[in-house]
């Protein structure tokens, strides 16, 4: 295999970048075998880690019709490839970075970046040969199969993958094109009068500041409540459109890839229609909106009695959770469950939320009750929702809260909204 290349140099590493077409991938990159490791143990780990995630990549280059990918970091073993470099002049400049690779049969190539986009490549050419011609930028390095090679290619192996960057939600909501949910989010935050100027907190973390009194909920809750919504919508759609191919995918795999412009504006139009029910039917929104004050969100989220529930993620996203669970038991529309539910006692330093989200003695938070406001809220709709296990479920976890060896059922019935 002869190949055009740039010849480099970083650190101690003298490398060449070049491309190779998916076919060259198949037939020369081969799995690690025994280039970082002489024990069988330690080389099982690290294919091991390849496991079943190649898939999802397979299914990228299938579907995606403007896949691309960033570079594939190959190590050649034993040594560098022969290299025949070429004399390039332009104008008054000249270079010998330019030239030809020259890989002989005795060359062994692996990767140290890019495992997973490898097997994803073979795997997607098994199905669809045609993408043999497809290019993927490659970077080439030497490697000694001895203990000092050994060592300088495991190190280099551990820090491209210790310290790559997975993309963070905060990404995907601001610039994914193909998750349906990032769109609508977009959309939301673009148009919809809850969601719109200073009302949601835009931070890589779902909680949202103590000093933020302005904010209605962070960027990442209201993502994961749509996300919620996106999962109602597909299963009310496969009712209607049994034979809709894409929702017989997994979420996962659905949201890696656009759909077409009728299915993004329906699921637009259905989540503009929930949070329209929401805003409109719950008494401390409306309050919350009507406040022409710099700071609209201290009454409702504050150090002192903590505020209201819904102003808080643990709070918001099991709500909606709820809500999607009693439209499926019920078939009640959303306008009707936010209603009923706009009659519960959301301040969370009263009687059920205390000691289950707010810390009485501290003034704080707890996290991690998701599950159990959950299950709260189902309740407290009513006794035909919530299931028999989800009760049990709800009194162990209630007790184990505030400390006592039994909840009294009558302490529970207390708790149920009236309709």
């Amino acid at each position: 295999m002869i190949i055009p290349a740039i010849q480099a140099k970083i650190g101690n590493w003298k490398y060449y970048v070049s491309t190779l077409t998916f076919q060259q991938v198949s037939d020369y990159v081969s799995r690690i075998d025994d280039e970082l490791h002489k024990s069988e143990s330690l080389n099982e780990l690290i294919q091991r880690s390849i496991t079943k995630n190649f898939i999802s990549i397979k299914e990228y280059i299938l579907n995606q019709p403007e896949l691309f990918f960033n570079a594939l970091v190959l190590a050649v073993y034993n040594d560098y490839p022969d290299w025949r470099e070429i004399e390039f002049k332009y104008g008054e400049d000249e270079t010998y970075q330019m030239g030809l690779l020259e890989f002989s049969n005795k060359h062994k190539i692996f990767p140290v970046d890019g495992q997973h986009r490898v097997e994803g490549i073979k795997a997607a050419l098994k199905e669809k040969p045609e993408l043999a011609s497809q290019r993927i930028t490659v970077i080439f390095i030497g490697h000694n199969n001895d203990p000092i090679g050994m060592q300088k290619t495991r190190r280099l192996f551990s820090t491209l993958n210790r310290y790559a960057k997975p993309v963070t939600t905060d990404d995907i909501i601001a610039l994914d094109e193909d998750d349906s949910v990032a769109i609508v989010t977009r959309e939301l935050l673009e148009s919809f009068d809850l969601f719109t100027e200073n009302r949601v907190f835009k931070s890589g973390n779902k909680g949202i500041l103590d000093n933020d009194k302005e904010s209605f909920t962070s960027i990442i809750t209201l993502y994961q409540c749509n996300r919620e919504l996106l999962k109602i919508f597909r299963e009310n759609r496969k009712r209607i459109e049994p034979d809709v191919n894409r929702d017989k995918k997994s979420i996962e795999t659905y949201l890696k890839f656009r759909p077409k412009e009728r299915e993004i504006q329906l699921f637009t139009d259905f989540c503009v229609a929930y949070w329209e029910s929401f805003r409109d039917s719950f008494d401390v929104i409306q309050s919350f909106l009507q406040k022409d004050d710099e700071q609209p969100a201290l009454e409702f989220r504050n150090r002192d009695d903590g505020g209201n529930l819904l102003f808080r993620p643990v709070g918001l996203l099991p709500m909606v959770q709820a809500s999607v669970e009693i439209h499926k038991r019920t078939g009640l529309q959303f306008k009707d469950i936010f209603v009923k539910m706009n009659k519960i006692d959301l301040t969370i330093s009263n009687r059920p939320w205390r000691s289950v989200v707010w810390n009485p003695n501290e003034h704080t938070m707890i996290m991690g009750t998701t599950m159990l406001v959950k299950l709260f809220f189902l309740y407290m709709f009513g006794h035909n929702v919530i299931k028999n296990q989800e009760i049990n479920n709800l009194k162990s976890k209630y007790a184990d809260k505030i400390n006592s060896d039994k909840l009294d059922s009558a302490l529970i019935d207390i708790l149920v909204v009236e309709s």
